[in-house]
């Protein structure tokens, strides 16, 4: 009986007759599947990067300019090599990193309360509404100056800077996602009883969240480069090495193969913090409502 048990596992199959799968077998397709689906994910843009790489080296072999004035990608991955083995790279790059991340935390603080009072303010939208989306067209390298006066060289500067610029795309995100709820949702909530701060925190915010995280978005992205704005004007007295900074050492020093680098970072540390945090953060979103961001059964 034993013999007869231990063959019918093997052959994976319960003494009962029940069939069980090995686990270790039915893992590997779903495994493979996933690898198969991240690859297909990620074989376009690394393509595309090959692509412009080979097309930018074979560009710069071609010119008649000097090295120093149309650097390749070699040239730039040794001045890479320079500014990261000295320490000066890692460390503006997290100095940037930080005052963006937490410039975006401060406005997104500002930002909701304001949002809400003018959804729920009627002649405080018309007043201050125009106003808001005004100060979301003006470019924010137009602060610094303004912000260099009042404060000086300072990070009060560089965070007034990045404010300014992120505060008007979260509002104006939010107010938009407020203004497609459906007027059945107060309806309901009053029905039900629901006290005004119920319906916002548990109807009202949940319902707007695809058009909030539209302006999150948004919002980050005119924060950074707000930042950069700030960093590669404002260099000196207090204020630490950032990226933007390193931008302007590049220039000052007429070397292009930094310049050319410090556009590669600010242009990655971007792409990250998408592909980190919005990006999903996008996709359950949808997910969670039956929808698929666009080009995600492609």
């Amino acid at each position: 009986m034993s013999t007869l048990i231990n063959e019918r596992s093997h052959a994976g199959q319960e003494p009962d007759g029940v069939i069980v799968p090995p686990a270790r077998h039915a893992a590997q397709p779903v495994r493979g599947r996933r690898l198969r689906r991240a690859w297909a994910k990620a074989a376009p843009p690394l393509a595309a990067v090959v692509v412009l790489v080979s097309l930018w080296q074979i560009a710069s072999w071609a010119s008649p300019m000097r090295d120093d004035l149309f650097p390749g990608p070699g040239d730039v991955l040794a001045t890479a090599g320079r500014v990261v083995g000295d320490g000066s790279l890692p460390g503006a790059a997290a100095t940037s990193l930080w005052r963006g991340l937490s410039g975006f935390v401060i406005a997104l603080v500002i930002a909701t309360p304001l949002a809400l009072a003018l959804a729920h303010v009627s002649w405080l939208r018309r007043a201050v509404g125009p106003l808001v989306s005004a100060l979301q067209v003006l470019p924010s390298v137009a602060w610094v100056p303004a912000a260099i006066i009042v404060f000086g060289l300072t990070d009060a500067t560089i965070y007034a800077v990045i404010l300014l610029g992120a505060i008007p795309s979260i509002i104006n995100g939010l107010l938009a996602g407020i203004d497609m709820i459906p007027s059945q949702y107060r309806a309901l909530s009053h029905v039900l009883g629901a006290r005004r701060t119920q319906h916002i925190m548990l109807v009202e915010l949940p319902a707007a969240l695809p058009g909030y995280v539209s302006g999150l978005r948004q919002g980050w992205a005119f924060s950074w480069r707000s930042l950069m704005a700030a960093e590669l004007i404002a260099v000196g007295g207090s204020l630490g090495l950032g990226v933007g900074s390193l931008l302007q050492r590049g220039r000052d020093l007429a070397d292009l193969g930094l310049v050319a680098l410090i556009i590669l970072v600010i242009l990655a540390i971007g792409i990250v913090v998408e592909l980190l945090v919005f990006a999903p953060w996008e996709r359950r979103l949808l997910a969670g409502r039956g929808l698929s961001p666009m080009g995600a059964n492609a």
